[in-house]
């Protein structure tokens, strides 16, 4: 009778913290720039990135930096704490915020909204470590069944939604796999179509950036 309660007790225990899990309070932040804002969702089943992000946002660490680098039907990446006193042929790429580790899901891709965190490239960092600062909201472009099939292969399979979103809304499938997405867009769709086709630079140190600095404060929302 002892080890049955005891049991059962156990089993309590591991229901309520299931539910609990499940219902995880989502949370919520507004990246504010003069185009106008993108209202975020943090996905809580990439913790470490979700925890850095409102660890960040806290402490003011995004105001005043800048979307550093544009490609239009692609992404604007930003963030760096580097960009907020830069010179206008700086460039910035490079960081000194750490790393975390990846936290790369299949569920979740590169479509319209989707923010993943950037990172040194596979040669340099093979485990696909992220930046504890930069992130890059993905613009992207409308795909067909054809060029979807031509991105299939032995590790990656689009499911019927990605597929279905690709192709209606978009995205850059081409990345998914790789990068840790750790966030969606749920309002301000439009905001990263007017930021990813300013006029950015050519070449140099200076290529992709806005020739006219593009600034963002974040904010947590809940």
């Amino acid at each position: 009778m002892k080890r049955l309660l005891t049991f059962c007790t156990f089993l309590i225990c591991l229901i309520v913290s299931s539910s609990a899990y499940g219902q995880q309070k989502e949370r919520m932040a507004a990246i504010d720039t003069e185009f106008g804002t993108m209202v975020i969702k943090l996905y809580n089943d990439t913790p470490k990135h979700r925890d850095n992000f409102i660890k960040q946002v806290k402490a003011g660490n995004y105001n005043g930096t800048l979307f550093h680098r544009v490609q239009p039907f692609f992404m604007a990446q930003g963030g760096n704490p580097i960009s907020k006193n830069a010179t206008p042929t700086q460039g910035l790429s490079v960081d000194q915020c750490g790393t975390i580790p990846a936290e790369i899901l299949p569920h979740h891709y590169h479509k319209k909204g989707a923010i993943a965190a950037a990172r040194l490239p596979d040669g340099s960092n093979p485990s696909r470590a992220s930046s504890a600062c930069q992130f890059f909201v993905v613009a992207g472009y409308k795909h067909n069944d054809s060029q979807l099939d031509g991105l299939e292969n032995a590790n990656r399979k689009f499911t019927p939604f990605q597929r279905a979103y690709y192709k209606v809304k978009g995205g850059y499938p081409f990345l998914d796999g790789d990068y840790t997405v750790f966030a969606e867009i749920v309002e301000g769709f439009e905001v990263i179509d007017l930021i990813t086709n300013v006029t950015a630079g050519k070449e140099g140190a200076t290529k992709d950036r806005p020739l006219t600095d593009i600034k963002m404060n974040v904010r947590m929302l809940k």
